[in-house]
């Protein structure tokens, strides 16, 4: 997967009906945010869209938007993405979502994962991950990362996509 983000205010959360099921009439959500300088972009929020630390999002939030960069997306503006995982900016972590090898090393080198004794590794759904995490698509939660290249951290948390 190709993991891309986006960071800004959020300035709109409203219903996106689909059209395929009346059911499903109010839980799609279309996040507009405001990265400034005129970047906008709408980001898709489906029941499946994971919120790190299943936070409540509303308007005037600073968030970051992870969404597939090779997945299709309409030609339109501002751009919409479909929202694969949503954080809240927080002052106690950073976040990232990428695919990380089996040295654990994010797929563009930036960073790499030192799984610690403290560090809680869980599925999405907040059950234990017994796994390897070798070679999957993660949301890790971090702190501090040491000056090297690439960064080096021991993450509080790694949520497993599977």
């Amino acid at each position: 997967m190709n993991v891309q983000s986006f960071n800004g205010v959020v300035t709109r959360i409203d219903d996106f009906p689909t059209g395929v099921n009346p059911n499903d009439d109010g839980c799609y959500k279309l996040f507009s945010v405001n990265g400034g300088n005129g970047q906008i972009v709408n980001f898709v929020v489906e029941p499946t869209t994971y919120f790190v630390e299943h936070t409540m999002i509303n308007v005037g939030d600073r968030v970051t938007g992870f969404y597939d960069g090779n997945a299709p997306a309409v030609m339109i503006y501002p751009p919409q993405y479909r929202a694969l995982v949503i954080a809240k900016e927080s002052t106690n972590y950073f976040v990232t979502v990428d695919h990380f090898n089996r040295q654990l090393m994010s797929q563009n080198h930036d960073l790499q994962l030192m799984i610690g004794p403290q560090t809680v590794v869980v599925l999405e759904n907040g059950q234990r991950f017994t796994g390897s995490l070798a070679n999957r698509d993660l949301i890790v939660l971090y702190g501090p990362t040491t000056r090297s290249i690439p960064a080096q951290t021991t993450p509080y948390q790694v949520v497993v996509m599977c």
